[in-house]
């Protein structure tokens, strides 16, 4: 076999697939909405994250906002720090999160409460460490109207301030518009092929509430990913959108925190026993073997269709341009996280975030 022809085929793959994508990728502009957005933030030891969040919530425009709070278990000054700004602003809530039960992970817990405790029609969860533009809440909810969705959701624009991070973040994006048939787009209503950014979810109340909530999905971890294939289950309609004008966030602080936080999804992705090995082969082959197969014709074609496509979706997701040499890397990290998570499922290592453990599942 050619090895070097394999190569290029499976770079093509992605390349193709990306083009397609970032042409189709819906970019919301201006709007105004009717009804409530209820923004709801689930926090945990925020207290570095939660006051910048909730000024850039209280400057949306366009549609009329509320602003809910679950304060879940923090030990830091998080609670206060809501509690001075709701006594600032009515639109500010804080509520407390009952224990955790044993069958649910904490920030889907917490979503529920937050779901509960909200008066809105639609229901915007957002992380801490993300910082809504103006009019993202009234965009998003338009055009959940317009289009008849019920979930709208978006990668925001990922600040990225240290090496360990560009080569762990930048994925994410990499990932969903190179790989994704339809990158999550509406035309598509196969579960399999749903997708979402748990940092920025817009739901349909009446919807959400139609499907059990977070309640359906209440032991994963990936709780955006697993509402998106079950609202598509229930035959309901959801879409990514290009998150960048929406809002910004800074996910993870150097590279120990970016691993941690990525290996304790991998396990709801590509870390699977069946499914990584073709990953592997997938990711490897398109992005890293063609530089062991140098000088060919065909591995200097898949490296530059590989460094293209990197710069051509760094460029739509408004990514540091410095991250584009790293790629090759990135994806060798990318495998090592996923392998990681598979061998520590293997011998029943939890997964964990922010002092809880959670069983090691079995996923197919």
């Amino acid at each position: 076999m050619d090895w070097t022809w394999l190569c290029l085929g499976l770079a093509a793959l992605p390349a193709a697939l990306g083009v397609h994508n970032l042409w189709r990728l819906p970019s919301l502009q201006g709007e105004t909405a009717d009804g409530l957005v209820s923004v709801l933030i689930p926090a945990r030891n925020e207290a570095a994250n939660i006051e910048a969040c909730l000024h850039a919530v209280l400057a949306s425009r366009g549609v009329a906002v509320e602003v809910v709070v679950i304060d879940d278990g923090s030990t830091d000054g998080t609670a206060g720090i809501v509690e001075r700004l709701a006594a600032a602003d009515p639109r500010v809530r804080l509520i407390a999160a009952p224990p955790l039960p044993p069958d649910w992970t904490g920030k889907v817990h917490a979503c529920a409460r937050l779901a509960e405790a909200a008066r809105g029609d639609w229901l915007l969860f957002i992380d801490a460490d993300v910082r809504l533009a103006p009019g993202a809440a009234a965009a998003m909810a338009a055009h959940a109207r317009a289009k008849d969705l019920a979930m709208v959701s978006g990668v925001p624009r990922q600040v990225i301030g240290s090496l360990g991070e560009a080569l762990t973040v930048p994925g994410i994006n990499f990932l969903l518009l190179g790989y994704l048939p339809g990158g999550g787009r509406a035309e598509s209503r196969r579960a399999d092929l749903a997708a979402a950014c748990g940092q920025l979810v817009l739901c349909n109340r009446r919807a959400y509430e139609a499907i059990g909530g977070h309640g359906a999905v209440r032991g994963v971890l990936h709780d955006g990913l697993a509402l998106a294939r079950r609202f598509r289950a229930e035959g309901h309609r959801t879409e990514v959108v290009d998150g960048a004008p929406l809002a910004t966030c800074r996910m993870y602080r150097g590279f120990r925190e970016s691993w941690a936080g990525f290996l304790k999804n991998a396990r709801e992705g590509m870390a699977t026993p069946l499914g990584l090995p073709v990953w592997t082969v997938m990711l490897g082959g398109a992005h890293l073997w063609p530089w062991a197969l140098l000088p060919s014709a065909q591995a200097f074609l898949s490296i530059a269709l590989m460094l293209a496509l990197r710069a051509a979706i760094t460029l739509r997701v408004r990514e540091p341009w410095w991250t584009v040499p790293l790629h090759p890397f990135g994806m060798l990290v990318a495998l090592a996280i996923q392998w990681w998570a598979l061998a520590r499922w293997a011998v029943g290592k939890p997964a964990g975030w922010k002092g809880r453990a959670y069983p090691a599942t079995r996923a197919a």
